[in-house]
């Protein structure tokens, strides 16, 4: 309990604080254990209980209104809130009778979509030349084949973003007028796409070369009747998608080479193999041969060979360390991910480079924790409610950090995870949480970086719904141009660009608004509002 009248006199600024931050501790975690003591004694009295009622979303968002619209003039709502291009004027008589005298004009303005079939005949001019060679006429820019750039915009936009599914396309298109069939529209979807997919890489190089974090995440995905994975890797400014048939490290640290297929041994691979106990005799090897770049995994294992370390005793963990290392020296070597940090939910496949934990994904870890006794209940009840104290502090923090506060905070990380509750599950889980302090506290030295993954969960939702509409792919070029398509629409929405307006312009339709090459605009920091 607190100290005496007099023993507080004694104490100076710093002790204070520490007793009103334990005061405050013990506060809440009274209060809550007075919430769980009258639901027990309504459940005993056979009353209803208190509904499960989540907390509401509308302070915080009207918080974050208000902060967005500080320093700025509120714009007024209503018809002149958002002016609209006038594209057509029609006047429309109205009966009079006569002497009567005319008073202007009421204006009403109606938004209308135009969708309809237009078939375009292009009669290309030959011509013979006295020499016998025979020159045609080029198309225009954009026209590929028997269908025009507007199609092949509504195609790609109506099943990447509209969600809509091969079949009902197709019936959608046969419904307007066109003449097209099943493989045509599969084909508009996935075929002659390189310049969509070389975009789509060059926005994950701009990323890893310009971004101080990422965040990632992985879910299911289908291809050639097989169940893989799909990773999204981005942050606030792009995304990217890529689906293997691997959740391993490995995999992960082949996608964030951004396309490159070469091994290099550096100093950052002999670390991470020092990192993760590679033999010291295996790592002098390495270390001393000559060559120290392999253009591609058949050269990086006759490698391997040649220095008979795939004969080890221990093969399998030193090939895999070695690999995993020269990955990872082949990452920093291109100008990936310079003192850039990992953002995941410690999924072990991602622990790599410097890396930061998902607060949301600790606690809940606590959440789904099984308590049978009031006395359980009640500890569970308030460790819960000190992490979202200290979570909603450590997000303050960020958005202002200070030294002082720093300290603070650290100190109270120690308090929670070190507290002994008497639930013996509870007491090794918030051990187990203490131990990764270095990962869920890196905000307090990186305050850019987000104290969730909710970014990266956001994002790859377009892929479950893609996967449970749709399902999977069969080809490599359609699994390739789906992953595309979704990073390139995510990036757009990150840079504030409508897609719609982004398939225009680089499918040449006419009339379509000017985009930026997208990676250029992610490799410019805060480019969106």
């Amino acid at each position: 309990m607190t100290e005496s009248p007099r023993d507080l006199e004694a104490l100076d600024l710093d002790d204070l604080k520490r007793l009103v931050v334990q005061l405050l501790e013990e506060i809440a975690g009274l209060r809550a254990e007075n919430v769980a003591l009258r639901e027990e004694i309504a459940r005993l009295k056979g009353l209803k209980g208190r509904p499960p009622l989540k907390p509401s979303g509308m302070d915080k968002k009207a918080a974050g209104r208000r902060k967005a619209k500080a320093g700025r003039k509120q714009a007024r709502r209503g018809r002149g809130a958002k002016r609209l291009a006038i594209d057509e004027t029609r006047v429309i008589a109205a009966p009079h009778p006569p002497r009567a005298r005319f008073k202007g004009y009421e204006d009403t303005v109606v938004q209308e979509l135009v969708v309809r079939r237009h078939v375009v005949r292009y009669r290309r001019e030959r011509w013979l030349t006295p020499a016998g060679e025979t020159i045609v006429a080029s198309l225009p820019a954009g026209v590929r084949g028997h269908f025009g750039p507007q199609l092949r915009r509504f195609v790609l936009a109506q099943y990447h973003q509209g969600q809509v599914t091969i079949p009902r396309l197709t019936a959608q298109l046969k419904d307007l007028g066109i003449a097209i069939s099943k493989r045509q529209v599969v084909r508009l979807l996935s075929a002659g796409q390189d310049d969509f997919l070389a975009e789509a890489r060059a926005v994950l190089r701009a990323g890893l070369e310009t971004g101080s974090w990422i965040s990632v995440d992985d879910t299911g995905a289908r291809h050639e009747a097989r169940n893989g994975v799909c990773t999204r890797i981005g942050n606030d400014r792009f995304a990217w998608f890529a689906t293997t048939f691997s959740k391993s490290r490995r995999n992960f640290l082949e996608l964030l080479r951004a396309g490159h297929g070469d091994y290099v041994i550096n100093g950052a691979a002999l670390a991470y193999m020092r990192r993760h106990a590679l033999s010291g005799p295996v790592i002098d090897l390495l270390a001393r041969h000559e060559t120290r770049r392999f253009a591609d995994q058949g050269a990086w294992r006759a490698h391997l060979e040649r220095l008979a370390i795939d004969r080890l005793e221990a093969k399998a963990k030193a090939v895999k360390i070695a690999t995993e290392g020269a990955l990872w020296g082949s990452v920093l070597d291109h100008g990936f991910l310079k003192d850039a940090v990992i953002l995941s939910d410690d999924a072990g496949q991602f622990n790599v480079g410097r890396h930061a934990l998902c607060w949301v994904h600790a606690e809940r870890l606590i959440h789904k924790l099984e308590a049978f006794t009031d006395r359980h209940r009640a500890a569970l009840e308030r460790i819960r409610t000190r992490v979202w104290w200290l979570y909603g502090d450590l997000k303050a923090y960020c958005r202002d950090p200070t030294r002082a506060q720093k300290a603070a905070l650290e100190r109270r990380f120690d308090r929670l995870f070190k507290t002994t509750t008497g639930f013996a599950t509870l007491d090794r889980l918030l051990a187990r949480i203490h131990a990764n302090k270095a990962e869920l506290l890196l905000a307090l030295d990186r305050p850019e970086v987000p104290l969730n993954t909710n970014g990266a969960e956001n994002d790859i939702r377009c892929q479950v719904t893609k996967r449970k509409i749709s399902g999977g792919t069969r080809s490599e070029a359609g699994r390739d141009c789906r992953d595309a398509f979704l990073g390139l629409m995510k990036t757009c929405a990150k840079q504030g660009i409508p897609f719609w307006e982004y398939l225009g312009d680089r499918l040449n339709v006419p009339g379509t608004p000017n985009v930026p090459h997208l990676p250029d605009l992610v490799a410019q920091p805060n480019t969106v509002a």
